[in-house]
């Protein structure tokens, strides 16, 4: 049996398709890796905001999936939108590596540094954590990154550890951020395995159940708060506790609540929020 494997073409994105593929081989199959470029791919400039947000580097997998060019998507989970598209399920989320973010260029946070990233969720909790910081754009793919901010002459950037790690590149780690200091992203570190529903068969063996149960409940906290607010949102379960948090962009304001429902736990965080408007 073939199965066609559709990615992403960045070295990350490879990579993790590639552990896909390994973990799909085991249970007797041949595969099939598929390349796929993306919205998010093809503009390297915007900010993440001004050409969708979250979802912009899984739609168009999406699309091979449901038009049939492809039988499974790989994705970094964190780069979904909070729910499935009609016709599509999530088949397998691969045992969770480190979700945490990562420092990079220095190894502790000091007042008036320059420090690059294009995610409104760690500028928000950068700022709300020291205020002197200048946080300056910066997209890219990981080793754009890493590159431009000896180019720049930037003190750090921050980049998900997890991607550090497959890559080979944990020795540019200077920090690794706790949660406490700041939440990551939903879902981050996880890898999702996505099919045309009904076809989870195809992926299932793949399937860490634990790690599903993590972070479908942030994905769920993200899916609860983005009906009614457009602010930085994180959310982390730590296998105990599930945290989640919305702020400001410019981290004037920042409210984090812990709880055991997802959806009440946005709804906690929406009218907390509304107290700041």
């Amino acid at each position: 049996m073939l199965i066609r494997v559709g990615s992403r073409g960045s070295r990350l994105a490879l990579t993790q398709a590639e552990l896909a593929a390994t973990r799909l081989r085991a249970s007797g199959v041949e595969i099939a890796l598929v390349p796929i470029t993306t919205a998010g791919d093809r503009d390297r400039t915007k900010p993440f905001g001004q050409i969708g947000a979250r979802g912009v580097f899984v739609k168009e997998l999406e699309e091979a999936l449901l038009e049939n060019r492809i039988d499974v998507a790989v994705h970094s989970a964190k780069d979904m939108t909070s729910s499935d598209p009609e016709g599509l399920a999530v088949g397998a989320y691969v045992e969770r590596d480190d979700p945490r973010d990562a420092l990079c260029g220095a190894n502790e946070i000091r007042p008036g540094m320059r420090i690059g990233t294009a995610s409104a969720r760690r500028k928000a909790q950068l700022l709300a954590l020291e205020p002197t910081l200048s946080i300056e754009p910066l997209r890219g793919n990981i080793d754009t990154r890493l590159r431009k901010r000896g180019e720049r002459g930037l003190d750090a950037i921050v980049l998900a550890a997890c991607g550090l790690d497959r890559l080979g590149l944990a020795h540019e780690i200077g920090l690794r951020l706790d949660p406490s200091v700041m939440l990551p992203e939903a879902a981050q570190g996880a890898l999702a395995f996505q099919v045309r529903a009904g076809e989870e068969e195809l992926v299932a063996r793949a399937d860490d159940a634990e790690t599903r149960r993590r972070v479908e409940a942030e994905r769920a906290v993200v899916a609860a708060v983005e009906g009614g607010c457009l602010a930085p949102v994180a959310a982390h379960h730590d296998g105990t506790t599930l945290t989640a948090l919305i702020a400001a962009e410019d981290g004037s304001w920042i409210e984090r609540r812990t709880g055991e429902d997802p959806a009440a736990l946005g709804r906690e965080l929406l009218d907390a929020s509304r107290r700041h408007a």
